[in-house]
């Protein structure tokens, strides 16, 4: 977001974006585990942003352009229920907010008469801003950085849901996933990884590349519109 800072409109709807981007995870895992039976129904759904922001993916948000919530641990999602309902929760968050990111990319794709979609990565669209028209810039960037929080959360490692699914789907995790859960959990490393990723280089960081992999599809396909 930081590299944002000289297109205000551009930071501020990233900024937004990374807000809804927690409020969306934590509504859709609580809504999640409480329709599947794996929580209490009298638990409220409505996000509590003390306990959903990660002090850490907030940093990396400022810096590398997206962050992550607070981690669930899959200690707190049971599995007696089955493991697909224990990974579908892990995998609700994300995933609800990349099928809301491609709401905001059809809006900019029927409403700008210029679509860009084709030739942008979404690092770039996180990187600054564009020297858009407002509503143009503020599409593409609470979409993209939706759709980044989304993709990021979806890597397989702690603290990201991902790990989360990944642990829940598997019958009986073995000795790599344990001594995964070990060291990039529980000591954090994890974590050093993702922020290292989201500072080097200092550029372009190694987060965007990873993310424009991973992302340019999604762009793609609404750039066709």
């Amino acid at each position: 977001m930081l590299f944002a800072l000289g297109e205000p409109v551009a930071f501020a709807a990233l900024v937004v974006a990374f807000l809804l981007a927690l409020v969306l995870r934590a509504v859709a895992i609580r809504l999640t585990a409480r329709t599947l039976g794996l929580a209490d129904r009298r638990e409220t759904v409505s996000p509590r942003l003390r306990e959903d922001i990660d002090p850490f993916g907030a940093v990396a948000a400022a810096v590398g352009g997206t962050g992550w919530g607070k981690v669930i641990t899959v200690d707190e999602v049971p599995r007696f229920r089955g493991r697909g309902r224990a990974a579908a929760v892990f995998l609700a968050g994300p995933l609800t907010c990349i099928v809301v990111a491609q709401l905001g990319f059809a809006a900019y794709a029927l409403s700008t008469d210029l679509n860009l979609l084709t030739y942008l990565r979404p690092g770039e669209i996180l990187h600054a801003g564009l020297g858009l028209p407002v509503l143009d810039q503020v599409l593409l960037s609470l979409a993209t950085g939706l759709l980044a929080f989304g993709l990021l959360a979806l890597i397989p490692i702690p603290p990201l849901d991902g790990f989360g699914a990944l642990w829940s789907a598997q019958k009986r995790p073995g000795p790599g996933m344990q001594w995964m859960r070990l060291w990039f959990e529980d000591k954090n490393l994890g974590v050093l990884i993702l922020l290292i990723f989201c500072f080097f280089p200092l550029g372009y960081p190694l987060l965007l590349t990873i993310l424009d992999v991973l992302g340019v599809l999604f762009l793609r396909i609404w750039g066709q519109v």
